[in-house]
């Protein structure tokens, strides 16, 4: 059966007004109205791109948007800054009706938007549960019968009785959490406010989430920028960009998409780096990671087979090349790294442009933001060695063991062993 089903809907926004627009546009539209006919303004308007300076006063946050949702699936909404993840949840929640279009739904839906959405900062905590319950759609003999249970896993027992203004951020997405996670609903549809709560109640939660879809076959929407707990919690996805949907479907597939149509990527200027040292008798021109289908990325699972694609530039023909690849970590400490020579691989290359390729099967390192350095040598003699680094690349923890979960670990490196 289905839970939510979206039919070709929209929103579009008037940029630097509230509501609509002028009066003279809302009067037009009922003038078109009147006659039956559509909505002038919805045939202007410009593509969501919050980077790009637009003509038109009119913006279309979200354009078409086609999907199915059934009962019991865990749906990751992925996509960038601006993608129209909030908008989309917004719509679904109810909160803000779609400009064309219709949103079907089955069962009571329960959502956390904002942190602390529906808290009045005067009262307490305890009175906030009953208030908020209330307006997720909870009877108070529901609350009453779950209070115990929704203070306990909030972990802000101490202050229950005391106003939630003085709550810290933390604390308030804790107990809103706590809330619409024990509410009896069919969906719960929760955005990027996880990210508020410590390390701890973020696993919590995720633990709570996946009890709710696996264990109580309950549909869940989630959105947010981390892409191990989407992969870890989510069997389906949905990604958006610029306010279209671009995929739907497997998280793995949803999620190697997403990687590989980023468009934040730019292939590295290492030819513009001017500090080097060496004869430059054979210099690197440009470095870039390549997923194992050929697709560049600008982004890596733990666990994923990667090529590393390095072209370099040779004055002339040249024998005995040996080429060197450091991974250093967001402070530029040294992870380990690797030359040619170390497997007696040395090159002969051709004058003008070569293209070599290492290939790194089941890539362990694990560091939030990997450098990429490098150094060539033409026999025992420095060639090229850039004091800076030709790639950085973002890494996500992913399923290195092929366990079907991600395993998280404050470690640079991840092992694989034979148990016996």
């Amino acid at each position: 059966m289905l839970a939510l089903k979206a039919e070709n809907i929209s929103k579009q926004y008037r940029l630097g007004q509230v509501g609509t627009g002028t009066l003279t546009h809302d009067l037009n539209r009922f003038w078109h109205r009147m006659r039956g006919k559509e909505d002038p303004y919805l045939k202007i308007g410009e593509t969501n791109d919050r980077s790009s300076k637009g003509s038109s006063e009119y913006v279309w946050s979200l354009r078409d948007i086609n999907f199915e949702i059934e009962q019991g699936d865990a749906v990751g909404i992925i996509g960038r800054n601006g993608a129209g993840k909030s908008t989309l949840l917004k719509l679904l929640s109810k909160v803000t009706k779609p400009t064309t279009g219709k949103i079907y739904t089955n069962g009571r839906i329960a959502s956390l938007l904002e942190v602390g959405t529906g808290f009045h900062p005067e009262m307490t905590g305890r009175e906030n549960i009953y208030l908020n319950g209330a307006i997720l759609g909870m009877t108070k003999k529901e609350i009453k019968r779950k209070f115990d249970e929704i203070v306990d896993f909030s972990g802000v027992e101490r202050y229950i009785d005391t106003p939630v203004k003085r709550y810290s951020s933390g604390m308030y997405v804790r107990l809103a959490f706590a809330v619409a996670a024990h509410l009896e609903s069919e969906i719960l549809i929760v955005d990027e406010v996880l990210a508020v709560g410590d390390a701890e109640f973020q696993k919590k939660c995720l633990g709570k989430m996946g009890d709710v879809t696996k264990g109580e076959g309950r549909t869940i929407l989630f959105v947010s920028h981390n892409m191990a707990a989407v992969k870890s919690l989510c069997n389906k996805g949905i990604l958006l960009q610029n306010g279209k949907l671009l995929f739907n479907g497997g998280v793995n597939d949803c999620l190697d998409k997403y990687l590989v149509s980023s468009i934040d990527y730019t292939k590295s200027k290492v030819s513009d780096i001017t500090d080097r040292t060496g004869s430059q008798q054979v210099t690197f021109s440009d470095v870039y990671i390549e997923d194992q289908n050929g697709y560049t990325i600008n982004s890596i699972f733990t666990g994923q087979n990667l090529k590393l694609v390095i072209i370099l530039n040779c004055v002339s023909d040249t024998e005995n090349v040996d080429i060197g690849i450091s991974f250093h970590d967001k402070f530029d400490d040294t992870l380990s790294y690797i030359y040619s020579g170390f497997q007696n691989h040395y090159y002969h290359l051709k004058k003008g442009e070569n293209k070599i390729v290492l290939l790194l099967e089941n890539f362990s390192i694990f560091s939030s933001l990997l450098k990429i350095r490098g150094r060539i040598l033409v026999g025992t003699v420095e060639s090229d060695w850039p004091q800076q680094a030709l790639l950085e690349i973002k890494i996500e923890q992913g399923d290195f063991f092929n366990t079907g979960k991600t395993i998280e670990i404050e470690a640079p490196f991840l092992i694989k062993g034979n148990w016996s």
